[in-house]
């Protein structure tokens, strides 16, 4: 089972407007936002997140890098910076954060999300303990890994779910109020927790079983590598390396909100899509794709295939034609499309990746076709790891997002005092 510790976090200074500084993670945000970030607030998160170029220095910095240097460079100059004009401040102890999101899911229903950020355990392929929960798709990965090397820091919690019992309610207590922030409906709140008897409850809850990653297999992976790295530098297996920045919350229905990540189809025809899809699936016509189909689908146990003129039709699976494959729309589609023939200018069938229903109507334009998936169930998701099985890439978006920049873990030999 994997170990679950306190370190000593770095944090804005008391005081700081959360709203202006606070950020959502990297990989959600647009250029343009990126952008509007950075302006709005010199110190916001983003700064450090998502490095970029021109000059950071700044009059009196005592650490201010020099003209033309690289992104993760000056990112690392700059979190010293920050740390030095007390713009950050580090824990005086070991701590954990405990983290509340409240929100209203797509449904409509109210929703309380609570969880711990702390020091998970980084485990190798295969060892146990942490378990990625679906097939991940190929990433660049250098920028994130490149960001850790220059930073010693982790700045963007990997998402984890322990299939233990017992978390929320060891969580329900509100510790030491950090801040919060209100962005698109959420409230979030963050409360420091550094009373020992808490800590090793909390430590040992989460150590009592196996930790299911829900979003960040990338950024783990990334932290496995520095993890090595930091061994083959220095001999040693015990420095604050040997563990990341994780969010770890309770595996339970009330409050996680899933939502489906729906497919787009490229590199073939529309009529070798079509019938791929007309060998397992009957067709029945939609008149209309409404914000209400979403909940229609999963009513009548159905898909949508979009047509990338607009129009849309049913997909209602065929009796056997799904024998023996698991019950999950991506492990259907896959299925469905495993023998789509190639066309023949040679091109073969490429799958990309769209979250919402919107944005997915206006992607299928520019594709073959789409395939509207319904969400996973989160006891599809727990039946799945505890059989040790992986689901199709992208069957799970978690939201809401944790937001960057709550709580930073520095992860350098100057962490050594307390090494995770």
């Amino acid at each position: 089972m994997p170990a679950f510790m306190p370190f000593r976090a770095y944090r804005y200074a008391p005081g700081t407007n959360f709203d202006a500084v606070i950020a959502p993670p990297y990989d959600v945000l647009s250029d343009q936002e990126i952008a509007a970030l950075k302006a709005r607030e010199a110190h916001n998160i983003t700064h450090i997140d998502i490095p970029a170029g021109g000059d950071l220095s700044r009059p009196g910095s005592a650490f201010a890098p020099v003209a033309g240097a690289a992104p993760y460079t000056r990112a690392a100059h700059l979190l010293r910076d920050w740390l030095a004009e007390g713009v950050l401040v580090a824990d005086e102890t070991a701590s954990y954060t405990v983290y509340r999101m409240s929100f209203t899911d797509a449904s409509g229903a109210a929703r309380e999300l609570v969880g711990v950020l702390g020091g998970l355990e980084v485990v190798d392929p295969g060892a146990g303990g942490v378990l990625p929960h679906e097939r991940t798709t190929p990433k660049a990965v250098s920028d994130r890994l490149d960001l850790t090397r220059a930073t010693n820091a982790n700045l963007s919690p990997v998402w984890g779910l322990t299939l233990a019992t017992g978390l929320t309610k060891a969580l329900a207590t509100p510790g030491e109020s950090v801040g919060q922030v209100t962005a698109q409906g959420v409230l979030h709140r963050v409360e420091r927790v550094v009373d020992p008897a808490r800590i090793a409850e909390i430590s040992a809850i989460i150590a009592d079983d196996d930790v299911l990653i829900a979003d960040g297999h990338h950024r783990y992976a990334i932290s496995r590598t520095y993890r090595d790295e930091v061994r083959a530098a220095t001999g040693r297996t015990d420095t604050a390396a040997e563990y990341t920045l994780a969010f770890v919350g309770e595996l339970v229905a009330d409050q996680l909100s899933v939502e489906a990540i729906h497919r787009l189809y490229s590199g073939v025809c529309w009529e070798h899509l079509y019938g791929a899809l007309a060998a397992c699936f009957a067709m029945a016509p939609l008149d209309q794709v409404l914000p209400e189909t979403l909940a229609e689908m999963v009513d009548r146990g159905r898909l949508v295939l979009l047509h990338p003129e607009g129009s849309a039709t049913w997909l209602i699976p065929k009796p056997g034609a799904f024998d023996g494959v698991r019950a999950l729309d991506g492990a259907y589609l896959e299925h469905a499309l495993a023998a789509v023939a190639a066309d023949p200018s040679g091109a073969s069938l490429q799958v990309s990746y769209q979250h919402g229903l919107a944005e997915t109507l206006d992607a299928v334009r520019s594709h073959t076709g789409g395939v509207l998936v319904r969400p996973t169930s989160i006891a599809e998701i727990r039946r799945t790891a505890r059989e040790g099985l992986l689901m199709p890439p992208k069957s799970t978006f978690f939201t809401p997002k944790l937001r960057t920049g709550f709580v930073i873990r520095p992860t350098g030999l100057a962490a050594d005092a307390n090494p995770v």
